[in-house]
């Protein structure tokens, strides 16, 4: 089966168990997830099926929102309540409009370094196992992009040794932001320290937790024979990405890796989706200058990759 599957990620799986778990219930090896999820972390995980596996890189890409919990008046190792705590302060004099426009300054075109405990790859071995070693590598600071803050802070003050105010965080960013590091970087500027205490993914793209669907419900679903349902189509997973439906002849030509002329419209250097007449996701292709025309030249011809 070939297409996108949006998972409901509970708490205390690694994304690797639910792609595990999504190769079980499909009975097929190629099978990977689109952006992963810490264990902690709960919310949409996208999984890909079979040839959709190679359009993971463009679904990764896509936007993201995520609701965290932040709390204020200590710090960890880690950025969350994973880790060992490495400072505390008293956070109870800090104001609902001081944790706002702390937030608001962290909204825009920034820089963040990227945490210890991170899949970025450093020599060949992620940050996290550099990490478990007792080991510290020195991180270059990634741009990344923070569309909107929306903080809400909830009534009362969490119990504790010294007090520590909690806010939730409604964040929209580009692919690639760190929300433990969001928090901890909200926590210094506020001078009190701060943490990620709970994180759930409510979107990536187009896929919402609304309609995302559990591993259980998967079970479920492949025992009363609707399996097919829960798969989202390749074509539809990237509806956001520019389209160009081709005939049956430029359609042998993509297959071929040759250019066919492109649509009106269509910004030079663009990604597409190439589509088949009857609407099935033929080919990503980028739109190209050709003889003083513009044309869409294939770059991952989807068509067969499976064999």
């Amino acid at each position: 089966m070939d297409g996108v599957v949006n998972v409901h990620k509970t708490a205390g799986p690694t994304s690797h168990d639910i792609v595990d778990g999504l190769r079980r219930i499909f009975g097929q090896k190629r099978v990977g997830h689109a952006g992963t999820l810490d264990p902690m972390a709960t919310g949409v995980l996208v999984v890909c099926l079979g040839k959709a596996t190679r359009i993971a890189e463009y679904l990764t890409a896509t936007d993201k929102e995520y609701r965290a919990v932040m709390t204020l008046g200590v710090t960890t190792d880690t950025q969350d309540s994973t880790g060992e705590i490495i400072a505390e302060s008293d956070a109870s004099g800090v104001t609902p409009e001081a944790i706002k426009l702390a937030a608001g300054s962290f909204v825009g075109d920034i820089e963040q370094i990227p945490p210890m405990i991170s899949a970025i790859k450093h020599e060949g071995k992620p940050l996290y196992k550099h990490a478990r070693e007792g080991r510290t590598i020195e991180r270059a600071p990634r741009p990344v992009t923070v569309y909107s803050i929306d903080v809400s802070i909830p009534p009362g003050i969490l119990p504790g040794g010294l007090n520590r105010a909690e806010a939730e965080l409604t964040v929209r960013c580009s692919s690639g932001t760190y929300i433990r590091t969001l928090c901890a970087d909200i926590g210094e500027a506020l001078g009190c320290g701060g943490m990620m205490s709970s994180l759930q993914r409510t979107r990536v793209g187009r896929f919402t937790i609304d309609q995302a669907v559990t591993v259980d419900q998967l079970d479920e679903a492949l025992t009363e024979g609707r399996l097919a349902d829960c798969v989202c189509k390749m074509s539809d997973a990237l509806e956001d990405m520019p389209a160009v439906r081709v005939d049956s002849e430029a359609e042998i030509r993509i297959l071929r890796g040759l250019s066919v002329a492109a649509s009106e419209g269509l910004a030079l250097g663009s990604t597409v989706r190439v589509l088949t007449a009857s609407g099935e996701l033929l080919a990503i292709g980028v739109i190209a200058e050709i003889d003083a025309s513009l044309a869409v030249k294939p770059h991952k011809v989807l068509a067969g990759a499976s064999q």
